[in-house]
């Protein structure tokens, strides 16, 4: 299996599903209206979202992909007023489990050890959501580390 299969065989997926597939000059960002658009979009949000906490440029990243989960919950109108969840999913986004970017919390931790004096959380950063887990993605400032948690309380 060479390159060519690959390429082949996403030559053939977009043609069997009617994709028009249109290349674009070298440098020249403005043949990609659509694309430029949203990627301008997406990284105006996260910006927005990275200046109003005061996070250092190193949870860039992190701003990115809350951005992302959350434009993707907003209601557009060029989806008559659904969001991209709700087309996909065909059911709309429950909104119950959002929380304030950026704002302090305290994580519930499982100790390893079996230490009960050990405190039962740690003070934490809410930076975003994790993909695929239920749970808040948080950051602890004593360890300096990410974390997934599903008992956290917010502040």
């Amino acid at each position: 299996m060479g390159e060519n299969f690959f390429l082949d065989s996403i030559l053939a997926f977009i043609k069997q599903n009617g994709i028009l597939c249109q290349k674009s000059c070298v440098d020249t960002p403005q043949q990609n209206g659509v694309v430029e658009r949203k990627h301008r979009h997406l990284l105006e949000v996260a910006r927005a979202l990275r200046i109003q906490v005061g996070l250092p440029k190193r949870f860039c990243c992190e701003c990115v992909l809350t951005a992302s989960y959350l434009i993707s919950l907003t209601p557009t109108p060029i989806l008559s007023s659904k969001s991209p969840y709700e087309i996909l999913f065909r059911k709309p986004p429950n909104y119950d489990h959002l929380r304030v970017f950026g704002c302090l919390c305290f994580a519930h931790v499982n100790p390893k050890s079996s230490d009960k004096m050990d405190p039962p959380a740690v003070k934490c950063l809410f930076p975003g959501y994790p993909y695929g887990e239920k749970g808040y993605r948080v950051y602890s400032l004593q360890e300096r580390q990410f974390f997934t948690s599903r008992g956290v309380i917010f502040l």
